[in-house]
């Protein structure tokens, strides 16, 4: 083969290729951006099966996440789910009442773990705002899951830790936790 064909042949080769290449940064990005449509279209259920839910409660509880039975961690899964869908959907819904747009960043990878980058614009009549985001994503059973979102600068799971579980932890432990998430669950249901 000569040098010209040899030259074609792999120009070809690597063209074909491109889309194999590209796919793995929209399969890390596409929990993130199926999260934030699900979200502003009032599609929590989809949204929520977009979470890392088992990683979420390690890191939220730390330690005493292994103490807790099968049966806890389930509940307390299914419960801060119901809790986050109620109390954190909203508000980013009324944010989006005016936004303008979302643009998000190529992900950047390190093993099983991911972050993906993103700028929201919000036209809001009074300001125009703008927020940068940045998602935390795990690979967990050969699927991307996102783990948690920082605003600012500050991760929205920490803050729930270091305000909420931790203190509540401290005051009862997990019967404690669960029965005041009860509690939360059925005083929000009730509006």
């Amino acid at each position: 083969m000569n040098a010209r064909l040899r030259s074609l042949a792999v120009l070809a080769t690597f063209t074909l290729a491109l889309p194999a290449l590209a796919a793995p940064n929209e399969t890390v990005a596409k929990p993130v951006k199926t999260v934030v449509q699900s979200v502003r279209y009032s599609k929590d259920d989809l949204a929520i099966k977009q979470l890392a839910n088992e990683e979420q409660g390690r890191f939220l509880l730390g330690d005493d996440w292994e103490k807790g039975t099968d049966a806890q961690r389930k509940e307390f899964t299914q419960l801060f789910n119901k809790l986050f869908s109620k109390i954190a959907f909203p508000k980013v819904r009324e944010n989006f009442k005016n936004l303008a747009s979302i643009t998000y960043d190529d992900p950047v990878l390190d093993g099983d773990k991911a972050k993906v980058s993103s700028t929201v614009i919000i036209e809001h009549p009074m300001k125009k705002q703008e927020m940068k985001l940045q998602y935390s994503l795990v690979k967990t059973q050969g699927a991307w899951k996102v783990l948690d979102v920082a605003v600012l600068g500050d991760s929205m799971l920490t803050g729930i830790r270091d305000d909420q579980v931790r203190p509540i932890m401290k005051q009862g432990g997990w019967d404690h936790l669960l029965n005041l998430m009860r509690q939360k669950d059925a005083e929000l249901s009730k509006k």
